[in-house]
């Protein structure tokens, strides 16, 4: 008989090698995120594996705060529909690998239960960590709205130990598969500033931006990073209440 957890029986961190964080350009939304890092979760320290990871629609729809009606669920079931079929490019120091998220999916019409399974390829970047990995909640990012936001705190986060990060503008587009955005003001106005006021208001961390001009033109963007105080937690946990009693 296979291993299966439940979407009830951890609440681990998400813990991912830096080279997944770091070096991976890929475009999910946010529903293809979340899904993925709900699997990521239910991943154990001590799993040596992947084996089938099992939870139920109505939970998860409860995680996001949303509702689990027939529309949700048929958006969940295409999220997982898509995940299936995509992949993405790992680039290492020496090679560039093209993994997969999901190796398999399963889903129970009747009990509302997702089987899901995550790609072997994934394995050295998400089982048995020793260095060069970021740790950090699932509650940071599960009330993102915007995919954007949620890739960008993730890569933030990996740097945090940094308190700084400068990125190329280029580079930065293609971390976040924002490429369609020439002009900076519109990348300014549709994915910073949305990402910069989610991730200042939800997360764990306090970050800010500021432009990288040449002869008037912008050629980078640094980033400064903080974890929030204690305080500063606790209100992010108020707030959280107060939204999930609404």
């Amino acid at each position: 008989m296979q291993d299966r957890k439940t979407i009830n029986e951890t609440k681990y961190p998400i813990v991912k090698s830096n080279d997944l964080i770091q070096k991976t350009q890929f475009d999910l939304t946010v529903s293809e995120q979340k899904i993925i890092l709900r699997l990521i979760q239910l991943i154990k320290p001590t799993d040596k594996k992947f084996t089938e990871y099992e939870f139920n629609i109505s939970d998860y729809c409860q995680l996001c705060n949303i509702g689990n009606g027939g529309k949700n669920y048929r958006n969940i079931k295409k999220s997982i529909d898509n995940l299936s079929n995509k992949s993405f490019w790992i680039k290492t120091d020496k090679t560039t690998s093209q993994c997969r998220w999901i190796n398999k999916a399963k889903i129970n019409t009747e009990t509302g239960k997702i089987l899901l399974r995550l790609d072997d390829d994934l394995f050295p970047y998400l089982i048995d960590l020793k260095k060069n990995f970021t740790v950090y909640s699932l509650y940071s990012v599960i009330g993102m709205r915007s995919k954007y936001s949620m890739r960008l705190y993730e890569l933030l986060k990996s740097y945090q130990f940094k308190s700084s990060i400068e990125f190329s503008l280029e580079d930065l587009k293609s971390l976040l598969s924002a490429e369609k955005y020439k002009l900076f003001g519109s990348l300014k106005q549709k994915v910073l500033n949305t990402a910069i006021k989610e991730i200042n208001n939800m997360s764990d961390i306090i970050v800010s931006y500021t432009e990288k001009k040449e002869r008037q033109k912008v050629v980078g963007v640094s980033f400064k990073i903080r974890e929030k105080t204690a305080l500063e937690q606790i209100k992010i946990l108020e707030n959280k209440g107060k939204q999930a009693d609404e």
